[in-house]
C-alpha cells in the first residue's frame, strides 16, 4: 500500500471512528474538548506511522489506546487529577493485559450510550443554535471545519471560533458527559432534533449560494438521526424525524432539472422518487405510532409527507387529510410558517380563495417580513385566481429576498410568465372592445 492509499484509508477511518472515538474519551475525560483535541492527536500519530507499519487490523482500537496513553500523559504532565490518572493508567495496563480481543470488546462496551451521551453534550441548550449545529457536525460528522463552512457558505474562521467557544462555554457551564432523564429528557431530546433537522433543511433547501440542494448535509443528517433511532428506539419523535428526512430524501432525484434548476414538488416526475426511502419512512411512522401517544411535530409532519409520497400524480393528492394535519400541527406547536403552510393546503383542498385569506393575515405578521415564501406563496395564489399583475409584484419581492441563486431565477422566471399573461389578457380585453 502506498503512502497515498494509507492516507486515504486513515482518512475513511477518521469519518467511521471519530463519533465513537470522541464519545469513548468523553466519558473518561468528562470534557468533550479535551476529547476532541486526544482524538486528533491519535489521528495525527496515525498519519505518522501508519505509512510505515501499515493499517492496524483494528484501527478504531488502536486509536482509542493511543488517545488514553495521550490522555494519561497530559495528566502527568500537568500533575492534574491524581485519581484519574490512576483509573487511566489501570484501565490502559488492564487493556494491556488481556489482548485484542477483549480490548474491542472494551472499546465497543458501552458505546451506544457514549454516543447518545455526545449527541446531548453537542447539542445542550446553553449553546445557540449555529453553535450546536456546527460542533454536532464536527464531533459526531467527523467534518472538518473547512467542509461545515463551505457547506453553510459561512467563513472558515467564523466556524472555527463558533466551535471553540461552543466547546468552552459547555466546559464553563460545568456541561455534566450524561444522558439526561426525567422532565429534562424531552427538553434535550427536542434540541437534538431540532439541530439534525436544521441540518437536513440546509441541505434540502439551500437559504443561499448558488446551489439548490446540498446533499452531503442531508446525508450525515440522516445518518445521526438513523443512529439516534437505534439508540433512543422509544421516542417517538426520533422516528418522527426520521422519517421526515428518509421521504424528504426520496425526492431528491427529481428536484432538480437537466440544468440544475429547481423543479417544484407538483411538477416532479414521481417516478423519479426514491421508494426504497418512502418504504423507509412509512416503516418509521409506523414504528413510531405503535409506541402510542399523541403523534408530536416531526411525526405530524412525516405523516404529511406520507400523503404526498403515497399519491400516485400530484392531482390524487389527499390534500384535505394534510390541511386537517396541518390544523393539529398548528395545535402543538403554533408558528406562522406552520399556518402559511396550512393555507397551501387549505387552498390546494379548498380553493385559492380561502387559501389567500389566511395569508392575507399573515402579511403583517414581523417574523416573516423577510421570508421571501410569503410573498411566493402569496403570489401562486393570485396567479390561480387570475390576478396577474399583483401576482407578478408578489413573485417579484420573493426574489428580492431569497438569498439562493437558483430559487431566485424560479421565482423571476414565474414573474415574466405572470407578466406574459396578464399583457395577453390586455391584449384579448382590447381586441373584445
Amino acid at each position: 500500500m502506498t503512502a497515498t492509499d494509507t492516507h486515504r484509508a486513515i482518512d475513511a477511518v477518521w469519518r467511521i471512528e471519530s463519533a465513537r472515538l470522541i464519545a469513548g474519551l468523553a466519558r473518561i475525560v468528562r470534557d468533550v474538548g479535551l476529547a476532541e483535541e486526544l482524538a486528533q492527536d491519535a489521528l495525527v500519530i496515525a498519519l505518522r506511522q501508519w505509512p510505515d507499519t501499515g493499517v492496524p487490523d483494528n484501527p478504531g482500537a488502536w486509536l482509542m489506546a493511543t488517545a488514553k496513553h495521550r490522555a494519561i500523559d497530559l495528566f502527568r504532565r500537568n500533575k492534574l487529577a491524581q485519581r484519574k490518572h490512576a483509573e487511566l493508567g489501570r484501565e490502559i495496563e488492564i487493556l494491556q493485559e488481556t489482548g485484542a480481543p477483549d480490548l474491542d470488546a472494551a472499546i465497543d462496551d458501552d458505546i451506544g450510550d457514549d454516543l447518545l451521551r455526545l449527541m446531548f453534550t453537542a447539542c445542550h441548550p446553553v449553546l445557540a443554535t449555529e453553535a450546536r449545529v456546527a460542533l454536532t457536525l464536527r464531533l459526531l460528522g467527523g467534518l472538518t471545519t473547512e467542509e461545515i463552512a463551505r457547506a453553510f457558505l459561512v467563513p472558515e474562521p467564523t466556524v472555527a471560533q463558533r466551535i471553540v467557544r461552543a466547546k468552552r462555554s459547555l466546559s464553563d457551564a460545568g456541561v455534566p458527559f450524561e444522558i439526561p432523564q426525567g422532565a429534562e429528557l424531552a427538553v434535550r431530546l427536542s434540541s437534538v432534533l431540532e439541530v439534525i433537522y436544521l441540518v437536513f433543511n440546509e441541505g434540502y433547501s439551500a437559504t443561499a449560494g448558488s446551489d439548490w440542494m446540498r446533499p452531503q448535509l442531508c446525508e450525515e443528517a440522516l445518518r445521526l438521526g438513523r443512529i439516534l433511532a437505534e439508540l433512543a428506539p422509544r421516542e417517538p419523535e426520533v422516528h418522527g424525524v426520521v422519517a421526515l428526512m428518509e421521504i424528504q430524501a426520496s425526492r431528491f432525484g427529481a428536484r432538480t432539472g437537466p440544468a440544475g434548476e429547481p423543479v417544484l414538488l407538483l411538477d416532479q416526475n414521481r417516478a423519479r422518487w426514491d421508494r426504497l426511502l418512502i418504504r423507509r419512512g412509512l416503516a418509521a411512522i409506523e414504528r413510531a405510532e405503535a409506541l402510542g401517544g399523541m403523534p408530536g411535530p416531526y411525526l405530524l409532519q412525516a405523516m404529511i409527507a406520507a400523503c404526498h409520497a403515497c399519491a400516485p400524480t400530484a392531482e390524487r393528492t389527499e390534500w384535505p387529510r394534510i390541511a386537517a394535519l396541518y390544523e393539529a400541527l398548528a395545535l402543538i406547536a403554533p408558528s406562522p410558517v406552520v399556518e402559511l403552510n396550512r393555507a397551501v393546503a387549505l387552498a390546494m383542498a379548498f380553493g385559492p380563495a380561502l387559501g389567500l385569506a389566511i395569508v392575507d393575515a399573515l402579511t403583517g405578521e414581523p417574523s416573516l417580513e423577510s421570508y421571501h415564501l410569503l410573498p411566493s406563496v402569496r403570489g401562486d395564489l393570485l396567479r390561480k385566481l387570475g390576478r396577474l399583475g399583483e401576482a407578478r409584484a408578489e413573485f417579484e419581492r420573493a426574489a428580492s429576498l431569497t438569498r439562493n441563486a437558483r430559487e431566485r431565477d424560479l421565482l423571476l422566471e414565474r414573474a415574466a410568465a405572470c407578466a406574459q399573461g396578464a399583457d395577453a389578457n390586455e391584449d384579448r380585453t382590447i381586441g373584445e372592445s
